[in-house]
């Protein structure tokens, strides 16, 4: 399954799927402070017409700078350092243990889990113009909701590592 990120600002985009339609969503309120991310996933007409598209919230991230984060989903709450902690060196991989009670791994350095892969957006000066798109593999669409959600938070995490390795790069350079 291949779907299409409207933009690589991971905590407001539109996630379509191959057929174009729209899949979820996320929306990051600008405030000072702690902020919500809202992911909304496309409500299951049963079959009616509906004139809007409608969406039910799957979940929230709350992003916290020096506490452990947190997801709230299905009426529970956790911290992102019990539900997808540190792994590996340096602490580039996130392990998460799926709904099927399986263990899964986003990698924050190659952007893979080990049934998808992020791919990032691309102008079009070498190759093709592209959008970012995240491909998932069929074992997990039982699971698409997990891999959604922690696909936004480690890839908010990949993003703000790189942005930080590139303020270090310009403080040093005279």
């Amino acid at each position: 399954m291949l779907l299409t990120l409207s933009t690589e600002h991971i905590r407001n985009t539109v996630i379509t799927n191959e057929q174009g339609q729209i899949v979820y969503k996320t929306e990051t309120p600008f405030k000072l402070g702690v902020r919500t991310t809202t992911i909304q996933k496309i409500k299951s007409n049963d079959g009616q017409y509906h004139m809007q598209t409608q969406f039910d919230v799957l979940g929230e991230i709350e992003w916290h700078k020096f506490a452990s984060s947190k997801f709230r989903y299905g009426g529970t709450e956790v911290e992102t350092k019990e539900f997808i902690p540190k792994r590996g060196l340096w602490g580039r991989e996130r392990v998460f243990m799926g709904p099927d009670s399986r263990p899964y791994r986003w990698k924050l350095k190659s952007r893979v889990v080990v049934v998808a892969r992020f791919h990032r957006a691309t102008l079009g000066i070498i190759g093709r113009k592209r959008k970012a798109m995240l491909e998932v593999s069929p074992e997990v669409t039982h699971m698409m909701d997990t891999v959604i959600m922690t696909f936004i938070y480690v890839e908010k995490l990949r993003m703000d590592k790189e942005q930080a390795s590139r303020r270090r790069l310009y403080c040093h350079i005279y």
